[in-house]
């Protein structure tokens, strides 16, 4: 628990779950531990690139992003949590390209005015998670190919249209506010009650449903309760208190 609040990764033979996780009290943690390292070199250097040598990075780490997909045993990125040569290649593998590709998109994108972007990319987003593994366990690299082609080309689609979105009516813009604010507080703090919510559920089989149902709806309720106690009483004041310091 301590070494956890100090988000500092652990080595496989310190986790206490057996999934071999890096954050074992807090799963999603592992991949702060890799925004760090982007942050880090964004900091004391990639900032400073030109929009040509990020282009080159973006197709390298694209290329790299595809063999792993196309060549991998998994035909999925699924992975980058534990602390060791693979999980770790894994996790760079995720990294680089969004990291990348984020930055160049930021300089040569210029947002416009899209009507309906917020049901446009929301469309897209499902239709890209909705659709089953390619290929089956004899040829995964076709959904290695797919994955590719939704990592590289149909998800900065989506960010390009989402950021070209705009509001017309004040309830649009406080309920947009809310969920921009509430997303980072939810992704770090709700798994714990995942965790909590399994336990029950797999000792218990779903064999009462409408129980089931209602500790489901408890847990995204109570979720989203603790994620915006923790904004409005930790995450703001802290970051408001260190602006007027630093």
């Amino acid at each position: 628990m301590l070494i956890g609040f100090t988000l500092i990764p652990v080595p496989p033979n310190m986790d206490i779950r057996g999934w071999q996780e890096m954050h074992p009290l807090n799963g999603p943690g592992w991949s702060l531990f890799f925004e760090y390292i982007a942050n880090i070199l964004y900091a004391i250097g990639l900032r400073k690139l030109s929009k040509k040598a990020l282009g080159v990075l973006v197709f390298l780490s694209a290329a790299l992003l595809v063999h792993y997909l196309v060549t991998g045993k998994s035909g999925d990125v699924i992975g980058g949590w534990t602390v060791n040569e693979e999980q770790l290649r894994i996790g760079f593998t995720r990294l680089l390209y969004p990291f990348f590709a984020g930055l160049l998109l930021s300089r040569i994108a210029k947002p416009t005015k899209i009507k309906h972007a917020f049901l446009i990319s929301s469309l897209l987003v499902i239709i890209a998670l909705a659709m089953p593994r390619f290929g089956g366990d004899l040829h995964r690299w076709q959904n290695g190919l797919y994955e590719s082609m939704v990592i590289i080309l149909v998800f900065p689609l989506i960010v390009y249209i989402g950021a070209s979105g705009y509001t017309t009516t004040k309830s649009e813009n406080k309920i947009c506010k809310f969920l921009g604010d509430i997303s980072y507080p939810l992704y770090i703090t709700h798994y714990p009650f995942i965790y909590i919510y399994t336990g029950w559920a797999s000792d218990h089989h779903f064999s009462n449903m409408p129980l089931a149902i209602g500790y489901g709806a408890l847990t995204v309720v109570g979720s989203i309760l603790v994620a915006y106690l923790c904004l409005k009483y930790y995450d703001e004041p802290v970051r408001a208190y260190l602006k007027r310091k630093w």
